[in-house]
Parts: C-alpha cells; sequence; structure tokens
C-alpha cells in the first residue's frame, strides 16, 4: 500500500549542514527517534544511524552521502537531508541546499565557529535560505554558550540571537531555557520536564530576553513603536514576530542541547515548523521553456503543471538506478509518463519511493514541495528538469564545483579494463565532481575529484559495488616535443636481401610552426625525384614519427615539414622504404633543429581570504606561477589569477587546504604549452631514459 500525500503546507525541506564532527548525523538520528520514526536511536560509532548507511560511511565514521531522512512531526512532514561536513563532499552539501526551504547549522559548543561552517553558511546566504542554529555537545566540559554566542555574531551574522540558553554546565547540562515562552525544559530519556526558571539565572535570562524582544521589534515597525513606546510585547507579539522575522532571514535564532545524550531535540523540531517556511511560503521557481526560450514560472502548488529538478542520483548494480527529486509545482504519481525537458526524453514512472535513509517506502504520488526518488528513469541524471510535456520548463541547473584533484588508476586484472569504464561511467552518472578521461598521450585513465579521500571513496566503490580492483598510478604530466630552429636533413633507407631491395631516399626540410599544436607536410617535389605514389608514404612516415620524439619520448608538436628533393631505384623502392627514410630524418631533422620539451600550462583562479593572500601568492611564486592579476569579490576574500605549469599543481589541492586552513578554492583550466626551463627539461629527459631502463 503507498503512503498518502502530504499537503504542501505541512511540509519542511531541510538541509542539515555544518563542520565535520559536530554532530548533524546524531541530531537527524535524534529527530527519528523522539518523532518515534525509529525505535532505537542508533550512534555513529557503532554505525547504526539511519542517514550514515554506507559501507564507507560506517568505516569512516564520517558522512559523505547526503542522505534524506523524513520525520513526522504534529501532524507534518520534514524532509531532513543530513549532509557531508567533510570538504570533500561539498557537492552534496550544494545539492542539499538548493533544493531545501531552509537550513539547521550546528556548531561544535567546544569548537565554535569553524571552516566548513563559515562555507555551508555562505552556500546559504547565496539561496537567501532561512535558517537555525543549534549549538550541540553542551554536555562536554569547558562548553561555552556565551563565547559560542559572540563567535557566531562576529564570524556569521549579527542577526544571530539566542533563543534558548543552556539549563545547568558540563556534565551537569539537563536542559535548556525557553526565552519565547519563559520557561525552564528539562530531559529524561527524552521525556520533556517543564520547569519555573531557576532563581539564580533570571538576571541571565533577563539580559538574553531583552536582546531577544529588541532584535524582533526591529524587524516591524509597529512593534518597534511600541516597544520604543517602553510597552512591553506580549507572548503573542513576540512567537508572531519571531516567525515573520526568521522566515524573512531578519533574525536567525539559536538553541542549544545536546544530540547523543538527546537533549534539546523536541524544541528544534517545534522550530522547524514553526520558523521555517513550507514550500508555498517559498517563491515561485523559474525556468526557461526549452521551445520558445522565454522565461517560465512555476507555483508551489498541485494547481500547477508538474515539474521537478533532480538533485542527486544513485547507482546501484542491484537496485538499479535512482534518481532524487525535489517537486516544485504540480503532483507526480507512479504508472505516468513524464518528460525530461532538459534532454527531450520521455521517462515512465513505474514506481515512487520515499527514501528512509537506504530505506524504501512506495508511495502512489508526491505533491508540490515533496521530495522522492524514482528508480530506473533510462535517460535522467543530476540536475536535469522533469515535467508535463504539454508544458515544458527547464530549471536552473546545480552549479557543482569543479574537480580539483587527480590521480591515475589502472585495472589490477587486464581483464577488467573493460568493466573499468563502465563502472566509472556509472559512479560519474552519480556525482557530477566525479569525472573520467583517458589521456591518451601518456596512456592513463585519469580520475578527476574534490580530493584525495573523495577519490579513495571511488576506488573502494568500485571494489564493493562492481567487482573491479585498482591499482593507483603516479600522475604523468603530457609534456610535448618541438624544434626551436630550421634543419635540412636526408633520410637514406637502403637494404638488399637477394632478390628485390628497399630503397627510399628524401631530403626534408624541418621548420618551426608559430602557432600551437600545429604539423603540416609540403610536397616541394619537382621534376620526379620522388615519384608521386610515394609521397603519401613520405607524409605518412613522418606523422607516424611524431608520436615520439627524440628527447625523452614525448609527442611532437609545431612543426613544419617540407619534401623538397630525394631519389628513388625503379625496381627496389617502394612506400614502405620511403616511410622508414622519412622516420630516419624526422630523428636527424630533429636533433639539427635544437629540439625542446614544453609543458602543460594551467590558468589557475585561487578564491582566498584577505588575511591568507600573501601566503598564496608566494606559494605560486614559489611554483614558477605568472600572477596575471587580483581583484576583492566581497566578504573579506580576493581572487587571485595566475599562469602556472601543470607539474607543479599536483597536491595543490591538500596544499591550498593546509595553507588556508580549508577556506580557499581553486578552479583550473588549461591554456596552453610553453618551453620548460633548461633544467626542468634536463629533469624531464632523465626520468624518462629511467623509466624505459
Amino acid at each position: 500500500m503507498g503512503i498518502e500525500k502530504t499537503t504542501t503546507r505541512k511540509i519542511r525541506n531541510v538541509g542539515i549542514t555544518a563542520h565535520g564532527g559536530t554532530g548533524k548525523t546524531s541530531l537527524s538520528e535524534g529527530m527519528l527517534f523522539n518523532s518515534k520514526n525509529i525505535s532505537r536511536l542508533g550512534k555513529v560509532d557503532d554505525g547504526s544511524t539511519v542517514s550514515d548507511y554506507d559501507p564507507e560511511e560506517i568505516k569512516r565514521k564520517i558522512s559523505i552521502n547526503a542522505a534524506l531522512t523524513p520525520v513526522e512531526w504534529e501532524e507534518n512532514k520534514i524532509n531532513l537531508i543530513d549532509t557531508p561536513g567533510y570538504a570533500d563532499f561539498i557537492s552534496e552539501v550544494k545539492a542539499s541546499l538548493q533544493i531545501s526551504d531552509g537550513a539547521i547549522i550546528l556548531v561544535d559548543a567546544l569548537m565554535g565557529v569553524e571552516t566548513q561552517t563559515e562555507i555551508v553558511w555562505k552556500m546559504a546566504n547565496e539561496r537567501n535560505l532561512p535558517r537555525l542554529i543549534f549549538v550541540n555537545k553542551m554536555d562536554k566540559e569547558d562548553a561555552n554558550f556565551e563565547k559560542d554566542l559572540e563567535s557566531l555574531k562576529s564570524t556569521l551574522d549579527n542577526s544571530v540571537t539566542a533563543v534558548q540558553l543552556p539549563l545547568g554546565t558540563d556534565k551537569e547540562f539537563k536542559g535548556v531555557i525557553d526565552l519565547v515562552k519563559m520557561r525552564a525544559l528539562t530531559f529524561n530519556n527524552g521525556k520533556i520536564i517543564e520547569e519555573a526558571i531557576p532563581e539564580e539565572l533570571q538576571p541571565t535570562v533577563e539580559k538574553y530576553l531583552k536582546i531577544l524582544t529588541e532584535a524582533i521589534a526591529e524587524t516591524d515597525d509597529d512593534l518597534l513603536t511600541k516597544y520604543l513606546e517602553e510597552e512591553p510585547l506580549t507572548p503573542e507579539e513576540i512567537i508572531s514576530g519571531l516567525k515573520k522575522a526568521v522566515k524573512k532571514g531578519k533574525i536567525i535564532p539559536v538553541f542549544c542541547g545536546s544530540a547523543l545524550k538527546n537533549i534539546g531535540i523536541q524544541p528544534l523540531l517545534d522550530a522547524v515548523i514553526d520558523y521555517l517556511p513550507s514550500p508555498d511560503e517559498m517563491p515561485e521557481v523559474k525556468g526557461k521553456n526549452p521551445k520558445t526560450n522565454e522565461e517560465e514560472v512555476r507555483k508551489p502548488i498541485e494547481d500547477e503543471p508538474f515539474c521537478a529538478l533532480v538533485f542527486k542520483t544513485i547507482s546501484d548494480p542491484y537496485i538499479g538506478k535512482l534518481n532524487f527529486v525535489r517537486v516544485y509545482s504540480g503532483t507526480l504519481k507512479t504508472d505516468s509518463h513524464i518528460y525530461n525537458a532538459t534532454n527531450k526524453n520521455k521517462e515512465k514512472v513505474g514506481h515512487l519511493f520515499q527514501m528512509q535513509g537506504k530505506e524504501q517506502k512506495e508511495i502512489k504520488e508526491a505533491g508540490a514541495g515533496d521530495i522522492v526518488a524514482i528508480p530506473k528513469l533510462s535517460h535522467t541524471h543530476t540536475g536535469d528538469t522533469l515535467c508535463d510535456e504539454s508544458r515544458p520548463i527547464v530549471l536552473k541547473k546545480i552549479d557543482f564545483p569543479e574537480p580539483i584533484f587527480s590521480i591515475a588508476i589502472d585495472t589490477k586484472r587486464k581483464e577488467d579494463e573493460e568493466k573499468l569504464a563502465t563502472s566509472l561511467t556509472k559512479l560519474a552518472e552519480e556525482d557530477p565532481t566525479f569525472t573520467i578521461r583517458r589521456d591518451h598521450d601518456v596512456g592513463q585513465t585519469i580520475i578527476s575529484g574534490m580530493g584525495n579521500v573523495h577519490l579513495e571513496v571511488k576506488i573502494n566503490k568500485l571494489k564493493q559495488k562492481f567487482g573491479v580492483e585498482t591499482i593507483k598510478e603516479e600522475l604523468k604530466i603530457a609534456y610535448k616535443e618541438t624544434i626551436r630552429k630550421t634543419s635540412k636533413v636526408q633520410g637514406k633507407y637502403k637494404k638488399q636481401s637477394g632478390g628485390h631491395g628497399q630503397y627510399g631516399d628524401v631530403w626534408i626540410e624541418f621548420r618551426p610552426l608559430p602557432h600551437r599544436g600545429g604539423f603540416e607536410f609540403e610536397d616541394k617535389i619537382f621534376g620526379g625525384s620522388v615519384p608521386r605514389q610515394y609521397i603519401p608514404a613520405v607524409e605518412k612516415g613522418l606523422k607516424e614519427a611524431l608520436n615520439e620524439g627524440i628527447l625523452a619520448g614525448y609527442p611532437v608538436v609545431d612543426i613544419k615539414t617540407i619534401l623538397y628533393d630525394g631519389s628513388y631505384h625503379p625496381v627496389d623502392s617502394s612506400e614502405m622504404a620511403f616511410k622508414i627514410a622519412a622516420s630516419m630524418a624526422f630523428k636527424k631533422g630533429l636533433l639539427e633543429a635544437n629540439p625542446v620539451i614544453l609543458e602543460p600550462i594551467l590558468n589557475v583562479e585561487v578564491i582566498v581570504p584577505e588575511s591568507d593572500m600573501g601566503t598564496i601568492m608566494g606559494d605560486l611564486n614559489s611554483k614558477r606561477g605568472k600572477i596575471l592579476g587580483m581583484e576583492p569579490i566581497g566578504n573579506g576574500y580576493e581572487s587571485v589569477r595566475a599562469q602556472v605549469p601543470e607539474a607543479e599543481m599536483k597536491r595543490y589541492a591538500a596544499e591550498l587546504r593546509s595553507m588556508a586552513h580549508g577556506r580557499a578554492t581553486f578552479s583550473v583550466k588549461f591554456a596552453n604549452y610553453e618551453e620548460a626551463p633548461h633544467d626542468i627539461q634536463e629533469k624531464i629527459i632523465a626520468e624518462a631514459r629511467a623509466e624505459k631502463k
């Protein structure tokens, strides 16, 4: 039997985000437990939580995938999305926040605001998401709520305002003081006991209540007038004013508790319903009609034509492919036909699932605002828009970061080569920040992602899910060779072996080409010194010789060859003889034309906090980089543009993370090839010769 559809007004779509290790997964587990969606409270250390179910997550004790865990609370449905806190999996956070209508940001009571917290905060700002802050681990020794509040205000946003205070400290932490309803709440095995606020805490409570009341009054003209006239705001005015202010992003309320000790979870669930918007309170979504290219809008109601965005894809060899979708308008039903407006393909919806971690519950339909999974769609990938074919629309795609870290891999067994290619393709389909390419110049399969851990997880998935064992290889740089001078040489091939011999003789001029990446062949034979039928063989011999240069065996580029003379034998000449003669001339011609090695240069952009600018620029200079420019981009960050040899950027992802404490990002694009410095060339040649030996 399918589960009944939830009305749009009773849905909340909420991403739980923070720095790694703050307790996001424990919080989502506590929410599931307190709402009686699960009967037993799982733990990350035991590998028993609903949202961390992947073998890699259990082994590493970190979240790797964004996990959907719907919570039923007070007749509402909260679609919680537990996101990873580790920087390598930031794309999962990006996608989750794009389809969320609000966010819960966790802060470790001991650590305060950490690097990844700042990064996800910026993401939430980009989407103007209303958010709640939960200061977790208040039961830890030296936890200091007031200090955390100051850190939140100074580092993140001045509109951060406490709506709760901790009741007790360290091991004596037992509950929270609710400033909105002016009561103390203690927790015993998940049960809430309402008490009077202790006398000794009254001065602190009055201080923070005044700050909260003033913050609420400042968001509403009528309330501000009343407040300035020193009339007290009623409890109802405080509650309604706070609700409006949070939904508009004018106040960011701070809650506190301990997810592991199950303290403060139920009030946070109440706050999600009270303060975060339902989908029908969100603005209408905009997209383009693929037929007319005109802008169209969809209101978040069921009477509109159906449209949804695919924000996540899972490929599994046993259950097949699952596409996770956020429905923005209309209704999605089983046994219906839908249209992929992104790639213009029709799809059949055979089943619909409400996901609970890895568990699937079949449903019959999903209305506007809901988040569900569709199995076995043939042509649909992350970022695609699904809609009603008669009213097509393409929504804005998720802006995923570019991969920044690459390694080369090969199969342990030769017979797995084909299997590797298909398995990698499936992994790339489910993760837009994971890319694969075959570099034919160096003969390597290169996988790229957001960091070393990201790629380690993919390699382990290849083994666990697809049975393909791989080995890592040192990433080779695709160097090239070229010439700097002109040379004229003879290539003569003469062989007698009884009967017919072999004879080919050519004179070829080699010139450097001014433009990059080219090869030109010109025929200047006059008078038949090389018969016409052998000239294509000369060109073919030269083209084949381009594959291996004479310095370090790298491909040769940027040369022009002119065949201007030669001789032949009426009996012994052949296409093969002239092809060999051309390749002999090639080697001699390059030797006499000042051969050099070219290295690939990358355009690099680093987004870095102003405080780390000097360190980053000094490091880029030490990598033989040329600084092209820098400019402020707001919020205390600068953009630095440079050109840097690819060989110097192999480990830059880890190095930058260390230098800027995880607060900087970078992107690279191929720029061009340039002649490598003499000492670098000597090193490349020595390494190539050692490898051949």
